[in-house]
């Protein structure tokens, strides 16, 4: 059975309450007293309970975060580069992954809430941002992490996904790339954002989209294999495709090569996140980089303040991305 506080007391041979001012670090007891709690509890391998710390003020040194799928390579960097941030801050994280599915986004946020966590992270594109807004009335801190919503007032970090679509549209086009393609992730803004600044870039050098070439999907492997095949069974292939995630971009790739399409050869691939997928890939994928663990030092540096009471005025920081060239693009020009 768990070790309790009453196992505690009565092994130490003191009161329950001194037990709990020991461990709340309240009240006057002596230090021997204190001493000899301590040996016990580490004796008896005891584990205060971060929620009865809460109900009595105090922190748990809990996180919540929030994301749509853990199996994607990005979300996977992302959490890892949390978890390194809060544990040099002295945080525990629980990660959420929703799948996407408004069923888990509302269970796991009201889990965070009982678990009493001093603070969450959304990374996630909720399909119900009530969800969020309840977070803000209970005056959790919170901060969204590559998402962004006009209706909540709260930390914002994300990337000027706009300007890092502009960068892939211009450096393909650079290239002399005209027959392109996109394929976006299906009902994230952030996506939406990059198609934006990739169509201002194709615009400029007098280069349109025409419906057929955007398509959208989920960023899941198999998703990301019927989008490309479905890009790629058309009549007229294009010469190069944006891929809106590099889990996305490495699908098109092992597709085209299904075609016997050559990489760049046939066809120039150029994703965005720079993850570990971009360095794995055959050739290595040409991507738009997201400064993942800036990012995350951002996101808890935000967080931390809000949770120690230093932070009122709320902060919406925007990183810029960059060009990572490898070899999945090739220059048509030569």
């Amino acid at each position: 059975m768990k070790t309790t506080i009453y196992d505690v007391a009565k092994k130490a041979g003191v009161s329950i309450a001194t037990v709990s001012k020991v461990i709340n670090e309240t009240g006057r007891i002596g230090e021997k007293t204190r001493k000899k709690v301590h040996k016990v509890m580490e004796e008896l391998d005891y584990q205060p309970s971060s929620v009865a710390a809460a109900l009595t003020g105090k922190k748990t040194y809990t996180i919540g975060v929030l994301v749509p799928d853990i199996s994607n390579p990005f979300f996977a960097e992302v959490a890892r580069a949390f978890e390194n941030s809060a544990r040099s801050a002295g945080y525990t994280l629980f990660l959420c992954s929703t799948d996407n599915q408004p069923e888990r986004e509302n269970e796991y946020v009201e889990l965070l809430l009982k678990k009493q966590v001093d603070g969450i992270v959304v990374a996630t594109e909720l399909n119900n941002f009530k969800l969020v807004n309840k977070i803000v009335s209970r005056e959790l801190p919170l901060v969204l992490f590559s998402v962004d919503h006009p209706s909540v007032s709260t930390h914002v970090v994300t990337t000027d996904d706009v300007r890092g679509g502009y960068l892939a549209g211009d450096h393909l086009t650079s290239k002399g790339h005209r027959k392109i393609a996109i394929i976006m992730e299906q009902d994230r803004s952030s996506s939406k954002a990059r198609l934006n600044g990739f169509t201002q870039a194709l615009n400029e050098e007098q280069v349109f989209l025409k419906d057929s070439d955007v398509i959208s999907c989920r960023s899941v492997i198999e998703d990301a294999k019927r989008a490309a095949r479905e890009l790629l069974s058309g009549p007229k292939k294009p010469t190069a495709v944006f891929a809106c995630t590099d889990l996305i971009a490495v699908a098109v790739m092992n597709e085209a090569r299904k075609q016997g399409l050559a990489i760049p050869g046939d066809l120039s691939v150029i994703g965005f996140d720079n993850t570990i997928y971009a360095e794995m890939a055959d050739p290595g994928l040409t991507t738009i980089e997201q400064p993942i663990t800036q990012m995350a030092e951002y996101t808890f540096a935000q967080l931390l303040k809000t949770i120690n009471g230093s932070e009122s005025i709320k902060q919406r920081v925007m990183l810029t991305p960059e060009l990572v060239e490898r070899g999945s693009v090739k220059n048509i020009l030569e």
